[in-house]
């Protein structure tokens, strides 16, 4: 496992992360600490987590990633980086969602009780709130860093003019500065790299990418006529399948994959592999989120960690997948 610095934090974490948006739900207990387990293993020190996990959740259910993995950290919670995020849908109240002081205050303190543990090394906002002020967002995130209950914060799912203007209020205000952002990024969805990756790096900011296999569109395994039973794509994940379905259950994407296919083909190494390998091959990314509802799902992304991804087939990748750096991809 290759390990690289957390923007500009003294922190070093492993090239690739545990997510764990499918434990609950697609994943029972029993499974996800396999999952955890072949992570640890493998040297993954970093994990991914959200309060509203499982993704696809309903209200009953969400909160339960968080549980699992607070029990499998019981006794070990020192060798781990662990990432939560709030700002999702937890309740039937209006408030219970959202990045307002009141509801990000409740939410951390939430998803300590379901962590069991005293802090979170990294606090991040969910999702961009249009109806909070920025200011709002930014002083109740310095008040949980100055509390002790997380040592960073970040953002997940900004747009790059919206989390510069929020890095500008935080710089005005004297407050605790975001480090991180967690983007979608993968070959069929690159529009990150017009701003926000430049953004990236010109403030030193880590990047932790999620959906790195196109929520499984790049396993390859997929035939757009056969609409699959389970996983991220199917109807037992209601909305959340549907959001799947929407961005990437089209017939440009199907027949993009097969040629990455006969490429990775060509090499002899599984598409997944090559996958994560192309995302860690650019030098603005710090560690890619792999999602696992399996422990052998783990096999081949966790091999990209090691694995030199040639220049020429770099560009070739690069090339083959242009079109989805333009802004009208699916989104």
């Amino acid at each position: 496992m290759q390990f690289q610095k957390f923007s500009r934090t003294g922190l070093m974490v492993s090239r690739l992360c545990l997510g764990t948006g499918t434990f609950g739900k697609q994943t029972d207990e029993a499974e996800a600490f396999r999952v955890f387990d072949k992570a640890a293993d493998a040297g993954v020190n970093l994990i991914d987590t959200a309060d509203m996990y499982p993704g696809g959740g309903t209200l009953a259910e969400v909160g339960s990633s968080e549980e699992i993995t607070g029990r499998w950290l019981k006794g070990k919670r020192g060798s781990f980086i662990v990432g939560t995020k709030g700002g999702g849908p937890m309740g039937s109240q209006q408030w219970d969602r959202g990045s307002s002081r009141k509801h990000l205050l409740d939410a951390i303190d939430a998803s300590l009780r379901r962590l069991d543990t005293d802090y979170v090394d990294l606090y991040q906002v969910h999702m961009d709130d249009a109806e909070t002020p920025l200011d709002e967002t930014v002083e109740a995130l310095d008040i949980i860093v100055r509390s002790g209950k997380a040592r960073y914060v970040g953002v997940s799912n900004f747009l790059a003019y919206r989390l510069a203007r929020a890095i500008g209020r935080q710089d005005t205000l004297r407050l605790a500065r975001f480090v991180s952002a967690q983007p979608r990024y993968n070959l069929l969805f690159r529009e990150i790299e017009r701003e926000l990756l430049l953004l990236a790096q010109e403030e030193n900011l880590a990047v932790i990418p999620f959906n790195p296999l196109a929520g499984g569109l790049l396993s390859g395994k997929y035939r757009q006529e056969e609409k699959p039973d389970t996983g991220r794509f199917s109807p037992e994940v209601g909305q959340f399948g549907a959001m799947y379905v929407a961005r990437y259950w089209h017939q440009r994407e199907f027949e993009t994959v097969g040629r990455l296919q006969d490429i990775a083909a060509e090499t002899g190494e599984p598409l997944t592999k090559l996958a994560v390998a192309w995302i860690l091959a650019n030098p603005t990314i710090t560690s890619v989120i792999l999602g696992a509802s399996r422990t052998e799902q783990l096999t081949d992304t966790l091999a990209a960690a090691d694995y030199a991804l040639d220049p020429e087939l770099k560009v070739k990748l690069d090339e083959l997948t242009a079109e989805y750096r333009r802004g009208d991809a699916t989104r």
